[in-house]
């Protein structure tokens, strides 16, 4: 129960189980069908025009709130366990692609409304994650959250904790290309453009296209 529904009654964690074993591989319009009929009960908020694809996987549903026309699909993951008291919000109109990862690992996740994520993608809150509305984000991406500390090299890097700049947050309108790294604490403003595979260690202001490793500034949009 601690790791899939948290602190829930034993009535709600059977119905997770019940729904989650005989829908959660279900193939084909009948699948997507029974789960936009059932899978509404689990969440905190669920609007209308749910999708959930084959084998998602939900960790602390009653921490994750979903608007209008939400599509998740096949063998994604979204985890509410830390998100606390802001949940996992997933505003209307959003789309998570195939195989991506949400993770709230110590603080919310934010997606506004049209946003879109590609296929393989990975979000990882510690300290916040906001996105803005209409938000393109290509596949491969990831949004990493926090590092660990490595001053004490006689311990292993795993034991010394770990620690976070500040949330991520990404402005109404951005596109991030495919494969690209955007790092603790980053901002980047409305309109920007971050080039495939950039790995963005710096804010990056409103309406500019950066790439590179690390990401500069190429040019700014008019």
């Amino acid at each position: 129960m601690d790791l899939t529904v948290g602190s829930a009654s034993l009535r709600y964690f059977l119905l997770y189980e019940i729904l989650t074993f005989f829908l959660g591989s279900l193939s084909g319009g009948i699948g997507f069908l029974l789960r936009k009929k059932f899978y509404p009960f689990l969440f905190k908020n669920s609007g209308r025009g749910l999708i959930i694809g084959r084998n998602v996987v939900l960790r602390h549903p009653a921490q994750i709130a979903l608007g209008d026309n939400v599509t998740v699909d096949d063998n994604s993951v979204i985890d509410g366990r830390g998100a606390g008291s802001e949940e996992v919000t997933l505003e209307n109109h959003v789309i998570i692609n195939r195989n991506c990862m949400l993770l709230a690992k110590a603080g919310p996740i934010r997606l506004g409304s049209r946003t879109s994520i590609g296929s393989n993608s990975v979000i990882v809150s510690m300290s916040g994650v906001e996105f803005g509305e209409a938000v393109l984000v290509a596949g491969g991406c990831y949004f990493s959250a926090g590092a660990y500390h490595m001053e004490d090299s006689s311990r292993a890097i795993m034991d010394q904790g770990t620690y976070s700049k500040g949330p991520i947050r990404v402005g109404d309108n951005a596109w991030i290309g495919t494969g690209a790294i955007i790092l603790d604490g980053i901002t980047i403003g409305p309109n920007a453009i971050v080039g495939a595979g950039a790995v963005v260690t710096k804010d990056v202001p409103e309406k500019a296209i950066v790439a590179g490793i690390p990401a500069t500034i190429i040019r700014m949009r008019k």
